[in-house]
């Protein structure tokens, strides 16, 4: 997608002195500062990933590739290829891609002799990044015609969406926003009200920052208003993310995402999750037992980042001395979720709906 009229994504490699190298978007910098980096080593992978430099589980999965990829030109011994990969699996525990992507490259790298590691690597991590772009752009392909159809009825399409499932989040186009652009891009008139997103701000931060760049209409709202909207009939549909999808259709987001699926049923508002398929856990049916949901730093509630005459800065936003809790993500029971918008169209959100459009898996 563009930033200030140039496309941009958010990892891509560029020419370095011992070969490619990789660089993304510092998203912790935006939506004040619009900075790249350089990763230069496994180790700065792992922090991009843990602090947040990079996010959503399909560009967190294409940078733990990445990540390997580099272990491997610092030293490409077993031994380093395993302790990479264990270290890559920890820096976050919920999104699925992350472990998806790194079991893929480590399946490919083990049976090669050690010199030829590196470059099978970055070759893999490459694809893994152009797979996801095509991904993304066919969800948009098939949750358009939701879009679509709405407009037909009404005009103008009011859509709701829940963190940042954008082309920030992704390698390019975005998950849940993938219709949206490809709505907008064809002319229809939609208009998206973004949930802020506490405590991290990723829809106030960066969704509103990706579809201003894009010129998409929209309005930043806080969290709790998306039920007051849906009431009042001002939401037609919403698109939301994922980091992980059980074989049965609960959906693992972003904290707050089970509240708006429990007001849009409510409301008969349809709620749309849009993913691709690395984003299946197959492994995993109850999506509340089995899921591990991370719980971040209490920093992150009880101080928020801000712009101020004298730049950015930090402030602190809770009562002094007051405890504060931050699990980053909720699970959304399957029977809230009208469907899912994978890349090979749109499945009812159970294991039979799943399976419809991915046959092959049926005996994982």
């Amino acid at each position: 997608m563009k930033v200030n009229g140039t496309h941009h994504r958010p990892i891509w490699e560029s020419e370095g002195p011992q070969g490619p190298e990789v660089r993304i978007i510092d998203q912790t910098r935006l939506p004040f500062a619009f900075e790249t980096m350089a990763l230069p080593s496994e180790a700065e992978a792992v922090r991009a990933i843990a602090d947040m430099l990079v996010r959503g589980a399909p560009l967190i999965g294409a940078t733990a590739a990445y990540g390997l990829a580099l272990a491997m030109r610092e030293d490409p011994s077993d031994a380093n290829l395993s302790a990479a990969y264990d270290r890559l699996f920890r820096s976050r525990p919920t999104a699925v891609n992350l472990r998806w992507a790194i079991d893929d490259v480590a399946a490919r790298l083990r049976p090669l002799a050690p010199a030829e590691r590196e470059a099978a690597a970055f070759a893999r991590a490459r694809a893994i990044a152009e797979e996801d772009v095509e991904l993304c752009r066919m969800i948009g392909v098939h949750g358009l015609p939701l879009i679509e159809e709405i407009a037909a009825r009404k005009g103008r399409v009011n859509i709701l969406t829940h963190c940042n499932a954008g082309w920030l989040a992704t390698c390019d186009w975005g998950t849940a926003t993938s219709p949206i652009y490809q709505a907008f891009d064809k002319g229809l008139d939609v208009h998206v009200w973004v949930d802020e997103t506490r405590p991290r701000n990723q829809g106030g931060f960066l969704t509103a920052w990706e579809l201003g760049q894009h010129g998409v209409p929209h309005t930043v709202v806080v969290d709790n208003a998306g039920g007051h909207l849906m009431q009042r009939g001002d939401v037609d549909i919403c698109f939301v993310g994922t980091d992980r999808t059980t074989r049965e259709g609960d959906v693992c987001n972003k904290i707050g995402t089970y509240l708006k699926a429990l007001a849009a049923k409510d409301c008969s508002v349809p709620f749309y999750v849009c993913l691709p398929s690395p984003t299946i856990d197959w492994t995993v049916r109850d999506g509340l037992s089995e899921i591990p949901i991370e719980e971040r730093r209490p920093e992150e509630v009880t101080e928020v980042q801000g712009l101020g005459p004298e730049g950015v800065r930090t402030v602190r936003v809770v009562a002094p001395g007051s405890p504060a809790a931050n699990p980053a993500f909720d699970v959304t029971p399957a029977r809230l979720v009208t469907g899912l918008v994978t890349e090979r169209g749109v499945a009812e959100a159970s294991e039979a709906g799943l399976l419809a459009l991915y046959p092959e898996r049926k005996a994982a």
